[in-house]
Order: structure tokens, then sequence, then C-alpha cells
């Protein structure tokens, strides 16, 4: 159970505010009357040890924010490859790679070898999520958690898991839970992981004791590392190839489960190959196709196992791809 020295603590840290703290701290909590928050309060309790007084606490002054739920309606995944890319394949956005890639070299390098992941989706996967750190969001977490928790039923006891996550870590870490910054969706520091995968998955990877993905990259690298090799990257393997196809029913190639890929040689046969002629694909290699719309048509990509596993990261088949263009662009200068 955590222990009520940390909530003495955070009372502590009220009373050293300015007027204007206070004043935040004391607000009513937008969402103490809603149907669910008595049962979210109660599974919060039961999963984490926490007292009922704590998680009031950890929610006084929350406040309902409804753009988030627009936001969540029209997600940038709506739109086609060609317009997407454009987000993350940006010459500001390699350079900064660049830049963090020669910095931080010692961390890629020796994550690379403990882990068996490439840089190049470790760097991907940091620019396609906050361009190296210079986006991490502006919403304060918990109220953007509990506004999808209580108003957004599609997705409700995902993200109420996630606010429970959420304060159980503020108060092991000894932050008030207000203070956390991240995405409108919960998403936290360089990697944007979520609470409870911060829990899970993050790692002290620069030895200082804590892992803090909001201000260490080297924790950053080391916990994206870690999350991939969990969800079962495999080392030395490649990640996919640009294909053409020339046959005339592409959904009879194009996969539906990317965790159920096939030999190459079927799919071969239906008329899809390396777009590059020096790539050569052993017949029973499993792998997936998969189908973007760029400006000019219909793009196809070859994937294998690792492509999937990035989409763990984020389910869109465009933000794999981003992930895995960009690294590749910026590890390669």
């Amino acid at each position: 159970m955590i222990s009520l020295n940390i909530y003495k603590k955070f009372k502590q840290f009220s009373i050293g505010l300015s007027a204007a703290g206070i004043v935040a701290f004391s607000q009513a909590n937008d969402f103490i009357t809603h149907p669910n928050y008595e049962a979210f309060k109660t599974k919060t309790m039961q999963n984490y040890g926490l007292t009922a007084q704590q998680v009031d606490w950890a929610m006084q002054g929350s406040k309902n924010l409804p753009n988030i739920v627009n936001i969540m309606n029209r997600p940038g995944e709506s739109k086609p490859w060609y317009e997407y890319k454009t987000n993350f394949m940006s010459a500001g956005t390699i350079k900064r790679g660049v830049t963090f890639k020669n910095q931080y070299a010692d961390a890629l390098n020796r994550a690379e070898q403990q882990f068996g992941v490439s840089k190049a989706v470790i760097l991907g996967i940091l620019g396609v999520e906050t361009g190296y750190g210079a986006n991490k969001g502006s919403f304060v977490t918990r109220d953007a958690l509990a506004t999808l928790a209580f108003g957004y039923p599609r997705r409700a006891e995902y993200f109420s898991d996630e606010l429970g996550a959420l304060i159980a870590w503020t108060y092991k870490e000894g932050y008030p839970t207000s203070s956390i910054i991240g995405s409108y969706a919960g998403a936290i520091g360089y990697p944007q992981f979520m609470p409870s995968n911060i829990t899970k998955l993050g790692i002290d990877y620069d030895g200082n004791g804590h892992i803090d993905l909001r201000n260490s990259a080297v924790d950053a690298i080391g916990s994206i590392a870690n999350y991939l090799a969990h969800h079962g990257w495999q080392r030395d393997q490649p990640i996919g190839f640009a294909a053409r196809y020339t046959g005339s029913n592409p959904d009879s190639i194009i996969a539906t489960d990317l965790t159920q890929p096939v030999p190459y040689g079927v799919l071969k046969n239906k008329g899809i190959s390396p777009l590059n002629p020096l790539v050569k694909i052993d017949d029973l290699d499993m792998v997936n196709i998969i189908q973007l719309q760029d400006s000019y048509g219909p793009v196809y990509y070859i994937t294998y196992p690792n492509f999937q596993v990035i989409t763990t990261y984020n389910k869109s088949r465009m933000y794999a791809t981003a992930v895995w263009q960009l690294g590749t662009e910026v590890a390669d200068r």
C-alpha cells in the first residue's frame, strides 16, 4: 500500500505554494459527480492500495476539457499517407534528429546492443512522437485522461485505467498529479508513454536512480528499446521493403491482420515483388503486404514482423511507416 506519508508530502507541498497555486489545488473536481466516478475511485484504490482520500486529493482541481474529445474524433491517421508523412518527413525534423543522434550516440548504441532494437527505429519513434523532444504536449495529463475516462465512452475503460495508473505513479514518485504535462491522449515525455507503460516498461537508463521520461532522453532511449523488445522485436531482422504490385486484385494480397504473416512465396505468385531488384527475399520468409496512398496512387510495402511490433506502439500502419522511414533517414545521415 502507498503510505499516507506521501499524501502528507502533497499537503506540505500545497502549503508552500503561492496564493494562485493554493487556489488551483482547492478548485472543485469537475468529475466528482459523474455517475462513474465512485466506481473509478474504488477500482483505483483496489488496484494500487490507495485510500479514497488519496484519489480525491489527486483529482482535486481537475478540469473537463471538451476540446480533447473533438481532437480524438479527428485523428491525424484519417489523412492519406501523402499528407500524413509531411508531418514528420520535414527538413527541420530530420535536422533535429541528426543532432539528437549525435548527442546521444552512446545511449543509442548501447540500447541497440543490449535489446537488439535498431537505433533507426528508436530515432524514428522519438521523431514522430515528439520531434526529438520539441513537442511533448501541453495538456495537464490528469485532466486529459479524466476527460476521456468520463466523456469518451468508446474507450472509457482504457482511459480510466490510465488515469488510475497516473495517480498511483505520481504518488510513488512524489509528484503532484496536476503537475504532469503531456499529449491530449495522456501520453508523457520524449517517447509519449502512457502512465501504465512508464511503470511496466520504463527503465532508468542514465543510472541516476529515477525513471524520468519527461526530462531524460537517455531514459527515453532505453525505455523505447525495452518496450519494443518486450513486444517481440527480432534482432538483426528487417522492417520491410518497398514493393511493386503487377496483379489486378490488391485486396487479395493486402494484410488484414499484421499478426498473421504468410510465406512470401505465396504472395510473390500473386504479383508482389521488391521494388529494388537487388533485394532478395526467401520464399519462406513470413511477411505481410500493406498498401498506402501516395499522391500519384497506391504504394506497397513488404513488411516483416518487426513492422508489426512498431504498430504495438500505435496501431496505424501510416504511423509505423513514418517511424521506419524517418528513423532510417536520420540514422543514415
